[in-house]
């Protein structure tokens, strides 16, 4: 999905990537990121972002949660981390990573709502009375006030499969009486998800029908007296969304692959942030007139289309590559034609790390000609010592 534009605007990490495979440095099933094409990214949206007043919170969930990578981006500016789900919460906090919004699309258990309270999170989203009562009871024992972003969510609103929750704007003004009546959470802001979304016939960053229901929360917010609260309207956030979350009202946003230059839009058209990431792998075997590389970093929405396969760097091939079907485990990636055993193959694709059982291999100096390998983790942003 992204090969062409990964060799077209940062070949130096292709090469990179193709030296650790044939040094042994990582194994098959490696995803590199170019630590210093993320930083900047990430310095691009952040400068964009100031000019709006939008704060930024990054997402890392589609590169394994990375702590170097949280650590990097802290250092250009970021406020701190959206972590989609308590797990990766406890993964920044593990890190020292502050955390900006925690629960958006999975809301904290039970079992870690004490140490996430504990830490000290900006917002937590909520969607559901019960779970703001369970965080009144919890921030209460630590003596603090802990500020709610609302999920919203209308029968007008589009939902992802598996991904369905969030008030009703109808319920909206009740539930804020009763959250002022509580003494340990208090009112922060509104979400939806996704807000923004790409769309290919216009080519262009588009709002969701979502926002529809931002619009009927931020009239229900002004009739209530409510000011200063943050919108935060998450998804497809890069350099070029900036303009519209402000047109939108938004004051937050959430990049992600935004950070690695993989959004859709990316693909489509020449943005300022570089592809910043790359799968490696290698030719396991031949089987009839197909090859086969190792998988494990198969996400189902990647769009894998090509791949570079080879033994010499400047005479690597393109080959057409196909997943297993989404029913099957994906030990292997089907290459279009034969192979030498041992080639090295190379992929840019859309992923979500976390998902796979993939190796993170976090490279910095590569835009220098001088990379270095700040280490090798699991796709949950644990390091993982190197034994082969």
């Amino acid at each position: 999905m992204f090969l062409n534009r990964l060799i077209e605007n940062n070949q130096s990490l292709v090469k990179c990537a193709f030296d650790l495979h044939k040094e042994g440095l990582i194994l098959p099933d490696t995803y590199v990121l170019d630590l210093d094409q993320i930083v900047e990214n990430g310095k691009i949206m952040k400068e964009e972002a100031d000019k709006y007043g939008i704060d930024l919170y990054f997402m890392l969930k589609q590169i394994g949660r990375n702590p170097e990578v949280a650590k990097a981006l802290m250092d250009v500016g970021f406020k701190g981390a959206v972590t989609v789900d308590y797990k990766e919460a406890l993964c920044m906090i593990d890190n020292n990573i502050h955390i900006c919004n925690v629960g958006h699309l999975v809301q904290i258990p039970n079992a870690a709502l004490a140490r996430i309270v504990a830490a000290k999170p900006d917002y937590i989203t909520v969607y559901s009375y019960d779970k703001i009562l369970q965080i009144n009871d919890m921030a209460s024992k630590y003596h603090r006030i802990q500020k709610l972003l609302i999920r919203l969510s209308d029968e007008d609103s589009n939902l992802y499969s598996g991904q369905e929750a969030g008030f009703n704007t109808k319920e909206l003004s009740s539930l804020l009486d009763k959250i002022e009546k509580l003494e340990n959470v208090e009112f922060g802001g509104i979400t939806v998800f996704p807000a923004l979304l790409f769309d290919s016939d216009k080519k262009e960053i588009v709002p969701t029908d979502n926002v529809k229901a931002i619009n009927r929360g931020i009239n229900i917010l002004n009739e209530k007296g409510y000011k200063d609260y943050n919108i935060n309207l998450p998804s497809a956030t890069c350099k070029t969304s900036m303009s519209l979350i402000h047109k939108l009202k938004g004051n937050s946003g959430e990049p992600g692959h935004g950070l690695t230059g993989t959004t859709p839009l990316h693909k489509e058209l020449a943005q300022e942030e570089k592809v910043a990431y790359i799968y490696v792998s290698e030719i396991s075997h031949n089987y009839l007139d197909k090859a086969y590389c190792y998988g494990g970093g198969h996400y189902r929405r990647s769009h894998m289309e090509n791949a570079l396969v080879g033994s010499n760097f400047n005479n690597m091939e393109l080959d057409r590559v196909a997943p297993p079907s989404d029913e099957s485990i994906d030990y292997h990636f089907e290459l279009e034609h034969n192979h030498n055993v041992s080639d090295t193959v190379l992929m840019a694709f859309r992923t979500q790390i976390f998902t796979t059982r993939s190796h993170v291999a976090v490279v910095k100096g590569i835009s220098k000609n001088k990379p270095q390998v700040l280490g090798i983790y699991n796709a949950f942003g644990e390091k993982v010592g190197k034994n082969w």
